[in-house]
């Protein structure tokens, strides 16, 4: 135990929670620079299995923010942090599974673990992830970063979703590469993300799920405030749904046009842009499942809102990042 010893000497760790770490397994969505730090500390303090999500390769812009993979340049993320893991903490099983969070399988990942982490760059596997956790009563730790400032929250598990707390999306949606970010601002904010894994875990009060801090690094400023009595939100939220979830009865939208995406998401879908589903727009037949396709998902998001006051029926969202070419 002498790898541990400086934790269990804490009180709020002790012989009883070291072994609950031990048992713990952990999702953790991202291995990039929320992730990096995340799988370090979570290996570090000794967790039982983490399995982890990626589906980057390591490249040279990477390496500002994500120091570990200096030797790693063109593995993918997943098994190059799998292989530090193991160096770092042999007893810790790092399981990397290399792709997209998929929609159809991850409620099965969710369920599997103990506790979810959040470290992608997609809005659209934050959402996904908060519905499969809420469905689930899973605790998820959420975490963003951009420019020189982020947040960090604790969601479900008892507490709100992410949609209790974020129903909408902004206009735009920035990433690390469109707007920058500095690497000590992700890796603080990813050693946040697993700090409060492990007060979950721990099982530690106050509990950091209902918490939610927002860090700016320009200014060193912090806020924090508890949003244990945020309400779900009242209407049917727009769920994010897998290719292969896909029916040929759907009524499918695909808004990217040819230049963007030469082949539709599938060759039934109707090409339309998000301005064509105001009162006057299109409409699917009775009984039918829209489904707005784009690469993120923001565009389908609009689109979906865009539609919802004028139709009632089942709305779902597809977010398809992979180049067209893979197909």
């Amino acid at each position: 135990m002498n790898r541990y010893a400086r934790q269990i000497r804490l009180p709020e760790v002790g012989i009883a929670g070291q072994a609950r770490l031990a048992a713990a397994q952990v999702l953790v969505v991202g291995a990039g620079g929320l992730g990096v730090p995340v799988v370090q500390y979570l290996v570090g303090a000794g967790l039982g299995r983490i399995t982890l999500i990626d589906p980057d390769r390591v490249e040279e812009t990477n390496l500002h923010r994500q120091p570990i993979y200096g030797p790693f340049l063109g593995t993918p993320k997943a098994e190059a942090a799998a292989a530090v893991a193991r160096a770092l903490n042999p007893a810790t099983e790092v399981v990397p599974l290399c792709g997209w969070l998929d929609p159809a399988t991850a409620p099965g990942l969710v369920g599997a673990a103990d506790l979810v982490l959040d470290c992608a760059d997609s809005f659209a596997a934050s959402y996904t992830l908060s519905d499969c956790c809420l469905a689930a009563g899973r605790p998820l730790i959420s975490a963003s970063a951009l420019g020189l400032a982020g947040y960090v929250g604790g969601f479900c598990g008892g507490a709100p979703s992410l949609r209790a707390l974020f129903p909408d999306l902004p206009e735009t949606l920035a990433t690390c590469a469109s707007a920058g970010v500095l690497g000590p601002v992700v890796g603080m904010l990813g050693a946040l993300q697993a700090q409060m894994a492990l007060a979950v875990l721990l099982r530690l009060s106050p509990s950091p799920l209902g918490l939610f801090l927002r860090h700016d690094l320009h200014r060193f400023h912090s806020t924090a405030f508890r949003f244990d009595a945020a309400s779900e939100p009242d209407s049917p939220p727009h769920r994010f749904i897998a290719p292969q979830q896909l029916r040929e009865s759907d009524f499918l939208i695909e808004l990217r046009d040819p230049d963007e995406a030469p082949r539709p998401v599938a060759a039934f879908a109707r090409r339309r842009r998000v301005e064509d589903f105001g009162p006057d727009g299109p409409r699917p037949a009775p009984g039918q499942r829209a489904v707005f396709a784009c690469r993120t998902g923001l565009r389908a998001w609009r689109a979906a809102d865009r539609l919802r006051p004028h139709w009632p029926g089942e709305i779902a969202l597809l977010a398809d990042p992979s180049p067209q070419g893979d197909r």
